[in-house]
Parts: structure tokens; sequence; C-alpha cells
């Protein structure tokens, strides 16, 4: 529980960051999260996100991540990105770079 608690620490003392680093414009996550614009500043400001605010953000800064994949998951996840390898499944940088801002454009939309 301690370990919980110290990362939502974290996430709150890091949220600008956070939220700078992300893909997506901040009127889109301010858009989304239900709060109101001038409010959105003052809480990014004084960094006092409720843990409720938090996760509504998270879930659209980290759409996958917040998924809490087990340890199994992961581990089967990484064998088939290494079969994948073997068996020539592969893509370029340059089309994957391709492919995620296409990605990312739709996703955008349909939010």
């Amino acid at each position: 529980m301690i370990a919980e608690i110290e990362n939502y620490i974290e996430i709150q003392n890091n949220i600008d960051q956070i939220l700078k680093n992300s893909p997506l414009k901040l009127s889109f996550i301010i858009e989304k999260s239900g709060i109101k614009k001038p409010t959105f500043f003052k809480k990014l400001k004084e960094k006092r996100f409720t843990p409720e605010e938090l996760l509504i953000i998270a879930k659209f800064v980290e759409p996958k991540i917040w998924q809490n994949e087990t340890k199994e998951e992961i581990l089967e996840s990484l064998k088939r990105s290494e079969d994948d390898i073997k068996n020539g499944r592969i893509i370029s940088y340059e089309d994957f770079k391709k492919e995620r801002e296409m990605r990312m454009k739709k996703y955008k939309n349909e939010a």
C-alpha cells in the first residue's frame, strides 16, 4: 500500500511534466477531464488534482497503461513480439511512425 501512495504522490507532483510530454494537446485533455479550464490550470499549478481526476486524465494520456496488465500477460506479449521478429513480421521505424500518426489523428477525432 505504501508503494501505491508513493506512486500517487509522484504522479501528483509531476503531473505538469506528464501532461507536457503527452502527445495529446492540453486543451483536449482539459475538455475530456470535465474540469473547467481556469480550475484545471489552478489545480495544475497547485498540484492538487483528486485521485478521481488523475484517473480520468491518465485514461486519456496513457490509454493502454492504466489497464494493469498482469505479469503473465506482459510475458506473453513479449513472447509474441519475439515470434514476430523471428518470423519477419516487422515494419520499418518510418512506417511505424506514419502508422502511429494516423492512429493518433483517428484517436483524437473519435474522442
